[in-house]
């Protein structure tokens, strides 16, 4: 599910509501193992907190009893995870936009969200919860900044890396030319630089999406052969949150062409590719179809 479903509209209703004690970085100042979710503090007690750890979102109805069976093993797991994820329970009776964000067709609902995006949905019975928390642990693993610290262990923390500073600072901005340098400068230091190098990748296509045609999509559509809007329109599809329609025309594309514009179609794939975790599923299903392509 990850980078599919669209918590915008989640996120501005919670800032533009009053929520409760809040630190600084937005994240709520007293952090649990298990927190009830509204609309009002899911951008700090979901979107947030799920840059520092995993959280389990588990969407509940009152009047379903079998959500107690959910509820009960997930709140034992989740105090036995000492902080390495939260579980926010929401209440889908009192706050149904946010299982229609989730697009939960039926209760009870387990959502594992990171960074920020949903990344998995729990599809099994209720003995297999453990596994599959466990399973999204390996897959964030490194890829989070861990549980919130302490003020102490704050105060001891290393001062900001001044480049990424320079270019986060141009990127707030608007810069994005700024940006693109700043990171490039890191770069040019540290070719392997993963933070680096994921920043750069998506501050181009910031960019290049921001050049094309609002029409790039129709246009692509109604000239198939052109092998220039089919790309262009492959970035407009992944810009509007439909990285699935954009993989498939372009796996299309690469079908249907060969010499330099089936290589102008694979190398745009591929960049895009690299927009995503290696791991997941979109990827590693749209993988598939461009070997299938290929050969």
């Amino acid at each position: 599910m990850s980078g599919a479903v669209d918590l915008s509209a989640l996120k501005e209703r919670a800032q533009a509501a009053p929520a409760g004690p809040q630190a600084a970085n937005g994240v709520s100042a007293a952090p649990a193992a298990v927190v009830a979710v509204t609309e009002a503090n899911f951008e700090a007690e979901v979107l947030a907190r799920s840059t520092q750890v995993p959280v389990v979102v588990e969407l509940v109805a009152a009047s379903m009893p079998a959500s107690a069976v959910f509820s009960a093993t997930l709140d034992s797991l989740a105090a036995a995870g000492n902080g390495s994820w939260v579980l926010a329970r929401v209440n889908v009776d009192s706050d149904p936009r946010i299982a229609q964000a989730f697009g939960v067709q039926a209760l009870p609902a387990v959502v594992a969200v990171a960074a920020g995006r949903p990344l998995a949905d729990f599809d099994g019975d209720e003995p297999q919860l453990g596994q599959w928390i466990d399973a999204v642990l390996q897959a964030t693993a490194g890829k989070l900044s861990g549980p919130q610290q302490s003020e102490g262990e704050a105060e001891a923390e290393e001062p900001e890396d001044p480049r990424f500073v320079a270019a986060e600072t141009a990127l707030s901005e608007g810069d994005l030319a700024g940006a693109e340098a700043a990171y490039q400068v890191i770069l040019d230091a540290e070719p392997a630089n993963p933070q680096a190098l994921g920043a750069i990748r998506q501050v181009r296509f910031i960019a290049r999406v921001q050049d094309l045609d609002p029409d790039a999509v129709a246009r692509a559509d109604a000239e198939p052969a052109d092998v220039a809007a089919q790309l262009d329109a492959a970035d407009m599809d992944l810009y509007s949150q439909q990285p699935e329609a954009a993989f498939a025309r372009l796996i299309e594309t690469i079908r249907r062409t060969a010499g330099d514009e089936r290589n102008a179609a694979r190398t745009r794939l591929l960049e895009l590719f690299e927009l995503f975790d290696p791991a997941d599923p979109i990827v590693i299903a749209a993988r598939r179809k461009l070997a299938s392509a290929l050969y």
